[in-house]
């Protein structure tokens, strides 16, 4: 969508809940393994039976000052867990152990592009708490289960400023987002298992003008989902707003058979949790050092390994960038242009026909069938006049395929060498010449079109074989231009 809609602007901040990949609960020593039997993840202290008392997973913190430190924010020496207190069936103590005054990761900015255009999202905060458990319908008659396996599962809930103005800079950001998380190893990014949920707090307003209500939809788990979800809550409040009618703050879902979001509940403020500091914990205290030394553990960021590319490989920005969206496509990347030393060709085979096939099959780069090596020794062939581009696209569809694993041995039985005979290529353009008399002499009185249709010509009576820059460069010659 467009940043303006029918004369107004949109609105959108997010808020994610990341869920961190430590192996124990956030308070308790309970497993957080996905699929397990309703029930069996769930210790007395994730039911804040009397006597229990939560003790807080050093490695959850340890994730969100990575997380802190991979987006630029302040990572707080001191913050507070508080007692956020709603009342819903899932929740087993009543309340929610969360952070509110003082936040463990304050500001950040995410940066990513749409387009070749460069944005940014400033961040609010990210903190840390626990999630809740989760009701079941589908599987009961006239009633509802509990199932509180996930209740205690360790979350960073990152939360931006109303920074973005289109359904597509929502979902971009969105996308950068589970790239940092996973790229950092704090989540494992599984939107269809609950790791990572996204709520998208959605307002318009005429340009200038104070923002307006908005209305917050729930767990997207889908990009897909969420662009849709987005557009079509944009539709419905212009149209009321349109009609006269007031929009209401509220919780919203979006159903994907419908392509539409309905109210859940009206949306509650701070107040209405009544949040105060939780009396079991003590502030958690992140010692300098220990930013420090896990500063000096993180990986190569995708920002850091995006400017390395510009700096190292010549790459425009947006090249780098593209080719950062993972670990493992920065590595293919790397790899196949320190082999063939052509990194701009590698990069254009990688964001084009690569990630053209990649996407076909729905299949991450780990899993290409051409592998880093194999696609330097093609760009190789390319680079040294072996091939033409054409015939290159058929190299790499035949190793893609299964129909050859080695790319000289493809090219040969396939007879896609080029022909890069002077004398040969010679005695091509000179029949070309003689049998287009007409476009000779259009070529001879400046005509960009002719000269591309001889090249045209000669390029069909060697089958595709001649090295169209020597065919270009011999009818040059013979035609003085």
């Amino acid at each position: 969508m467009s940043k303006l809609v029918h004369g107004w602007e949109v609105v959108i901040g997010f808020e994610t809940h990341a869920q961190l990949s430590t192996d124990s609960k956030i308070f308790s020593r309970s497993p957080t393994k996905f699929g397990a039997e309703p029930n069996t993840q769930a210790s007395p202290v994730d039911l804040a039976l009397p006597g229990t008392l939560p003790v807080m997973n050093v490695g959850a913190v340890e994730r969100a000052i990575r997380f802190g430190l991979a987006i630029g924010a302040h990572v707080a020496p001191r913050s507070i867990f508080a007692r956020k207190n709603y009342f819903y069936p899932d929740l087993p103590k009543g309340y929610q152990i969360s952070q509110y005054e003082i936040p463990v990761v304050q500001g950040g900015v995410v940066e990513f592009y749409l387009g070749e255009e460069k944005k940014s999202v400033r961040l609010v905060r990210a903190h840390l708490e626990e999630d809740a458990g989760k009701s079941l319908h589908e599987d009961f008659v006239g009633q509802s289960g509990i199932d509180l396996n996930r209740a205690g599962t360790p979350l960073l809930e990152i939360v931006t400023e109303p920074d973005m103005r289109s359904s597509d800079e929502a979902v971009a950001y969105a996308k950068e987002l589970h790239k940092i998380v996973t790229w950092i190893g704090i989540c494992d990014g599984n939107m269809q298992e609950g790791s990572f949920r996204c709520d998208a707090n959605v307002s318009v307003r005429k340009p200038g003008q104070p923002f307006g209500t908005r209305r917050e939809i729930k767990n997207l788990n889908s990009f897909k989902f969420m662009k849709e979800a987005i557009d079509f809550e944009v539709r419905w409040q212009i149209e009321q707003l349109e009609d006269g009618i007031a929009i209401q703050q509220a919780t919203v879902l979006f159903d994907p058979d419908t392509g539409e979001t309905r109210a859940m509940r009206t949306k509650e403020d701070a107040a209405d949790y009544r949040y105060f500091p939780d009396p079991d914990l003590p502030p958690l205290v992140v010692a300098p050092e220990w930013v420090e030394r896990v500063r000096r553990e993180m990986p190569e960021l995708p920002r850091v390994m995006a400017a390395r590319f510009v700096n190292d490989f010549g790459l425009p920005e947006y090249d780098a960038t593209t080719l950062t969206q993972s670990k493992a496509m920065g590595a293919y990347f790397e790899e196949a242009a320190k082999a063939s030393g052509q990194a701009k060709l590698a990069s254009n085979w990688i964001m084009g026909e690569v990630s053209r096939r990649l996407n076909a099959q729905e299949i991450a780069i780990e899993a290409a069938p051409v592998q880093a090596p194999t696609l330097a020794r093609l760009i190789q062939r390319i680079a040294d006049g072996t091939v033409s581009n054409n015939a290159a696209r058929q190299v790499f569809d035949a190793l893609w395929t299964g129909e050859g694993s080695e790319v000289d041995a493809v090219i040969e039985a396939k007879g896609l060498k080029q022909v890069n005979d002077s004398g040969a290529l010679e005695k091509i353009v000179d029949e070309v010449i003689a049998a287009n008399a007409a476009n000779v002499e259009q070529v001879r009185a400046g005509k960009d079109k002719a000269f591309n249709a001889l090249v045209g010509q000669a390029m069909k009576a060697s089958k595709g074989k001649a090295n169209p820059q020597q065919v270009g460069d011999l009818l040059r010659r013979k035609l003085g231009v």
